[in-house]
């Protein structure tokens, strides 16, 4: 099992931060590891607090865990001021983390500001030329280029800017955009965008963390960082799409909906094999329409082909006895 360090903010309401982290690396199937970096008193409505600390207490952190258990991949999140950026730095080097991505945390939804202003200057000179990928969303990229990034063209502009501030590849994310969901990736030499449909919720906090959170996984467990980018968009746009409406404001994305959407399709498989077993005993092919016929098995929340069990080529008969020829699976009817 990979060591996946996130080193970030704790999130008293659950949804995005050090929580957010530690649920996407688990899922994923990594081993989560941290150093908290500030608490907050946050709910789905605002952050009403924040306690940042202190620097050298983060780099204690960091050196109790890395010298002990190192990490495979590490990620940061909300860092909020130029002391702690710097004791992350200097613990990027002396323990040589192999992939660094860094989610440049910078406001929340309702706009309190989780870094120093005075902490960009930092941000910029100590971290990007020690990340391997960056992923700042709109706001993000135009605090960082220095301009507004509000389409897909100045999306370009942005990564090519960021790059040349050190970082390796840089990820914007279009979530804010009309339309579909597109990120576009930028390794210095070539664009690759990453689009998903948008899901009509407000239910979207912590959706940053999850992302970067999983592209670390990714990044810890092997993957090239394209294939990393692209499980990660899939692993952040279920937990989207099942998102969870809870408190009064953006309530937090669904974490457990990746495995929970594979647990199901399991669970349907078993069913439907069963049923199929019960009607092959009973002989019933007598029964069966000339035009074949078919079992299906929708996932809760079903809203696609893809989100039904049923047998590839039918269920078919043979005098008096049906037949299948292939186990059933995903979007197969």
């Amino acid at each position: 099992m990979k060591r996946i360090l996130t080193i970030a903010a704790s999130d008293s309401g659950g949804g995005a931060g050090i929580q957010a982290d530690i649920k996407t690396i688990t899922v994923l199937g990594g081993y989560g590891l941290c150093a908290v970096t500030a608490l907050t008193a946050q709910n789905t409505l605002n952050v009403s607090g924040v306690h940042a600390v202190p620097a050298a207490f983060v780099q204690a952190q960091l050196d109790s865990v890395l010298a002990d258990i190192g990490a495979d991949a590490a990620k940061t999140g909300m860092l909020y001021n130029a002391e702690i950026i710097k004791a992350v730095a200097l613990a990027i080097d002396k323990y040589c983390i192999p992939s660094l991505v860094v989610d440049p945390v910078m406001r929340s939804k309702g706009g309190s500001h989780l870094l120093e202003d005075a902490a960009v200057a930092a941000f910029k000179e100590l971290l990007l030329p020690r990340a391997l990928l960056i992923t700042p969303n709109l706001d993000e990229a135009a605090v960082l280029c220095g301009s507004p990034v509000d389409t897909l063209d100045s999306m370009k502009d942005a990564c090519r800017a960021i790059h040349a501030l050190g970082a390796k590849n840089v990820l914007v994310k279009g979530g804010h955009l009309e339309g579909d969901c597109i990120d576009l990736l930028f390794d210095g030499a070539d664009f690759y965008d990453f689009a998903r449909p948008r899901f009509a919720t407000k239910n979207t906090h912590g959706t940053g963390c999850t992302f970067s959170a999983a592209i670390a996984t990714g990044l810890g467990q092997g993957m090239p960082l394209r294939e990393a980018v692209s499980r990660a968009k899939e692993f952040v746009s279920t937990a989207i799409r099942f998102s969870l409406p809870l408190g009064s404001g953006h309530g937090p994305t669904n974490h457990a909906a990746w495995t929970d959407r594979n647990a199901q399709f399991y669970t349907c498989g078993l069913e439907l094999e069963a049923a199929v077993t019960a009607l092959k005993q009973a002989r019933i092919g007598r029964l069966m329409p000339e035009i074949q016929s078919n079992l299906g098995f929708a996932l809760a929340a079903a809203e696609a082909p893809d989100d039904v069990m049923a047998y590839p080529g039918r269920i078919i008969r043979f005098e008096d006895a049906i037949m299948t020829v292939a186990a059933p699976r995903p979007g197969a009817s």
